[in-house]
């Protein structure tokens, strides 16, 4: 038995390419006592094909508050752990962070192993600023939270990076136009598997691009530029965000003598809107005003 205690090792592994993994990892998982992974079946994959055979333990969102217990009290007992995700960093929108923080708080040692993230490899081959940058993670799946959160992050003057399923990359990329106003953007899929694509231009361009759902398909990472001193606008984008210049033709026809409803109406089948969606835009607009 050791004398001291074990140590959690956060090991990053490759977000495709198996090439990407490095020999201090292979090394790490090679000499720990256990692997904690996200789906053992999963990294089993990974281990068999670098010949690593050392026991695994499941370690995921819906066991993680008894797991990180039971994974501290090996580390108490002088075992050395590794926790891997089914790729890339642990803990970047992965399980994980009950368990190192359970370890941290019992004064056990954290040593990260690192590697391949999915999102910084996009951010260093989209061309938008890196100078600066806000990874958010995923995107709420329901439209109205989705739109909010956008809404919370529209002031924000750093590259907001995103992780987004396939079939929510079109309905996303369109509610950024409504919110953020038609930047410039980035979607990154697969990135260093068979398929790497970069898909570059004006939000609605992408919009566009992807909205035949069987264009995205496989990891998507969404890059979006932050918004510039002057404004939502860049130079040669489209005049205004949907949302204004709905709010703004809504306020014109208002004036003209028809009532709200009437206006909204008016407008939206000017702008190419459906109705429910135009209400959305306008009630984004009188948050905006209310803040």
């Amino acid at each position: 038995m050791r004398a001291m205690a074990g140590t959690l090792y956060i090991v990053s592994t490759p977000i495709g390419n198996l090439e990407d993994i490095t020999q201090r990892a292979l090394r790490t998982l090679r000499e720990v006592d256990l692997i904690a992974c996200e789906d053992t079946r999963h990294t089993r994959k990974l281990l068999n094909h670098f010949a690593v055979d050392v026991a695994t333990i499941s370690y995921h969102e819906h066991n993680e508050r008894e797991r990180a217990d039971e994974l501290c009290t090996m580390l108490a007992a002088g075992k050395n752990i590794a926790l891997v995700s089914d790729a890339g960093t642990p803990i970047v929108s992965d399980p994980g962070f009950r368990v190192v923080n359970l370890a941290i708080e019992k004064g056990f040692p954290v040593v990260p192993i690192p590697g391949a993230t999915a999102f910084v490899a996009a951010l260093s081959a989209s061309g938008l600023p890196s100078d600066q940058f806000l990874f958010a993670g995923f995107l709420p799946p329901r439209a109205s939270a989705r739109r909010a959160r956008l809404e919370e992050l529209r002031v924000i003057q750093a590259t907001l990076i995103f992780y987004e399923a396939p079939h929510r990359i079109a309905t996303a990329l369109r509610d950024a136009v409504d919110i953020l106003g038609n930047r410039q953007a980035v979607v990154a899929r697969e990135l260093t598997k068979l398929h790497e694509e970069f898909v570059r231009g004006r939000l609605n361009e992408l919009a566009e691009h992807f909205s035949d759902r069987n264009s995205a398909r496989g990891e998507i990472v969404l890059l979006i530029a932050g918004l510039k001193s002057g404004g939502d606008i860049d130079p040669g984008s489209e005049t205004v965000p949907t949302s204004q210049a709905l709010a703004e033709r809504v306020n014109t026809l208002e004036h003209e003598g028809l009532n709200e409803k009437a206006a909204l109406k008016k407008a939206a089948r000017e702008l190419g809107l459906k109705r429910d969606e135009a209400y959305r835009l306008m009630l984004t607009q009188k948050n905006r005003r209310s803040k």
